[in-house]
Formats: structure tokens, sequence, C-alpha cells
């Protein structure tokens, strides 16, 4: 098949975290099944431009990569010139799969599909979720709702959906979709050991005995502050928060953290790390904690779980299912004294290496690329035949 997928930014920008993982981890896997695969991106990295050749396909794993500018309106990811690459093109595709909602980029490329006749996916990747949409941005996005996600979600081939928290998050939504496609994001699975050398800020926190990691963007969203108080539970321990600060929120963390009296017990890592010290860090770990208000998915969980690290999350984190299914972790509600406990409680859990092995153990078995890839493809396939009625997601 020749496939388009269409997402607002990609490699090399490294400020956006995980969606890019997994929609170019899906599109290179797909590439190694034989598909044609290509990606319509800008190339907005932030305040700045990625330094990336403009109108024309690079190479990235077998994924063909097409760069547009997007010189206004960058919040919405405007590129007139990726338009009038979508009007010419989109017709010589199979089919389209759209990775974002609120955005030009899937604005342009589902009103092209829909002109050509082309079958497209739509992707929300947990920007529908009501208390998002509430927090930021409010009357704007709602009335983006009404006059272009509906129109974008009635003339879908499909819904991709990542967890039934995602599913469950839309449905308060009312949009009309014909199908549902739940397929979760995959990871690379650990292979050869690395031997590069740890950045020095990573080296610190590996020294530490009884680390509790929370990897991940620091976001209002990610529950930092239950998160942090609940560390009250586990005075031995020590709780590193690490990833890009995009809301400013450092500050007010900081003060939390001396407010509960955890000065010296908390340790802020604020950007994005490379894989291989992502990797030595959940390695390192003796528990993985991810206190999230919402989380259509959560990609780190599973990559903590690849390493062997026991995790816990709430239920409104997506993988939350996996973690249940798997044995690798708990789920427990989110207030800092029930988190507290349940870390306090996994901290001491004897069986804490075993629980770490079963989660690994799930992961390779269910979550390879490969593996992803395969039951995307069928998808794909069954997207392709002839749509069934349109109907509103109900879960």
């Amino acid at each position: 098949m020749r496939l388009l997928h269409v997402v607002p930014t990609y490699f090399p920008a490294v400020r956006y975290g995980g969606p890019i993982h997994s929609v170019h981890g899906l599109c290179a896997a797909l590439a190694v099944r034989g598909h044609d695969v290509h990606v319509f991106t800008t190339n907005v990295d932030g305040p700045s431009d990625s330094a990336v050749p403009l109108g024309h396909p690079v190479d990235m794993d077998g994924v063909k990569v097409w760069y547009f500018p997007s010189r206004r309106l960058r919040r919405l990811y405007w590129s007139p010139a990726m338009g009038r690459v979508l009007k010419q093109e989109v017709g010589r595709f199979d089919l389209v799969h759209l990775h974002s909602v609120f955005l030009w980029p899937t604005w342009a490329a589902a009103r092209a599909a829909r002109h050509s006749g082309v079958p497209y996916v739509l992707a929300p990747r947990g920007m529908l979720v009501k208390e998002l949409v509430r927090r930021k941005s409010r009357w704007l996005k709602q009335a983006w709702i009404r006059l272009v996600e509906r129109t974008n979600f009635a003339g879908a081939a499909a819904i991709h959906l990542t967890s039934e928290t995602e599913a469950a998050e839309l449905s308060h939504f009312g949009l009309m979709m014909p199908r549902v496609i739940a397929i979760p994001n995959g990871l690379t699975l650990p292979g050869a050991e690395v031997v590069e050398t740890a950045g020095r800020d990573v080296e610190a926190l590996l020294g530490y005995a009884m680390l509790v990691l929370c990897l991940g963007r620091i976001h209002w969203k990610k529950g930092l502050d239950r998160l942090i108080p609940a560390m009250t539970a586990v005075p031995e321990a020590h709780l590193a928060i690490v990833g890009n600060d995009e809301e400013g929120l450092l500050p007010e963390l900081e003060a939390l953290v001396e407010r509960h009296g955890l000065r010296g017990r908390v340790s802020f890592l604020p950007r994005v790390v490379a894989p291989a010290d992502r990797d030595r860090l959940m390695a390192a770990a003796k528990v993985f904690a991810l206190a999230s208000y919402s989380e259509n998915f959560g990609n780190t969980v599973l990559e903590a779980m690849a390493q062997g690290c026991p995790v816990l999350v709430t239920p409104e984190v997506g993988a939350a299912e996996v973690v249940r299914e798997s044995g690798g972790g708990r789920v427990v509600a989110g207030d800092p004294a029930a988190f507290g406990q349940a870390l306090r409680e996994l901290l001491d859990d004897p069986e804490r290496a075993e629980i770490g092995a079963r989660g690994r153990r799930f992961v390779a078995a269910r979550f390879g690329w490969a593996g992803i890839a395969q039951r995307m493809e069928m998808a794909y396939l069954d997207v392709c035949s002839p749509h069934v009625p349109e109907r509103p997601i109900d879960r």
C-alpha cells in the first residue's frame, strides 16, 4: 500500500516527546513490511525551525519524510506549501493516517482526502479530553470542534485510539464516526547493551540506591502535584522528575517540594534525555511512577516495563490496562495518600524483581513494533473496504 501519514512536527525536533516516537516507530515498521510510507510534516521545533530540507522527501529508516515551512500561525502549524502539495499528491495514496486534532495539517489533509475520495484514519492522540479542553483555550477549542472536527470525524473511514481510556474520554464529545481501530502504541524493544557514557546530570541520578522515576513532559496533567507529596510515605527514596518543562511549572513544583519538607529528596532534570540515558534511568529505578490526571496511552510506562522496572500508575493512564493484565506493577488512585501507600508497598514488596520481570516479558511479547505494524496493516486493509454506517462512539 502507498500510505501517507500527516503529523504536525517530526524528527529532529525533540521537545514534543512521545507522539513523534510512536508515529515514526509505526511508519518505519510499516516500511519494513514493504509499504511505501510517506510523512508530511512541518519544520517547526518550538520557536525555531529544524534544519531540514524543504519540499522533497528525506529518507528516515525507510520512511520518506516531507518537511514544509510554517512561517505564520505556527501554533496551528499552518503551512500553505503543505496544502498545495496535499492537493496535488493525496489522490496518489491508498490511505491517509492523520495524527492530531485542533491543528491545521489534520484539517487540510482530511479535506484534501475527502475531495480526492481517499479514505483516512484519524488519531486524536489524546488531545480530545474534556479536562484538557476546559483548561486550555476552552471556547476556541469548542468552536473548532463544532466547525472542523465534527466534519473530520464524520468523514473519516476510521478513528484510531490507543486505549480504552482514550475511548472513554472521546465518548464525552458525542462525535459521529464509522468505526474504531483500537491498537496501542508500540515500542522499540531493548537491544544490545549501551556503551556510551551517560550525561553528568543523568549519572548523578543513577547514584541513588532507592530511585523513583517519573519521566515525561513536566505538565500539569502528569499529576506531579500528587506524586511529590506522595513521596512523604517513602522517606528512604529519591524522586527524579525528568522531562521538558513546557509550561514553566518548575518554580511551582520546587515550592511544593519545600512545603512538604522534601528538599534533597526530589531532583528535577528539565530536559529531554537521549534514548540511551532514558533506558539507563528506567533500568536503575526501583519504581516508575506516573500519577497522571489524563494520559491517552503513556509510552513511557511500556518503556519502563521493557527495562524490567515495576510501574505504579493511576487509572487515568491509558496503559493502566496493560499494567493490570501483565502484573508488571499496580494501578491506584492518584490522591497523595493512596499513591504514597501503594508506592510504599511496591518498594517493600519482596517480589518486586519478579513484578518487573513479568512486565518485561509481557511487553516483549505484545508491543514490539513488528506486531503492532502487522495489526495496523490489517486494519488499513479493512478500512479500505466499503464503510459501515456511521454511529456515535459509545463506550
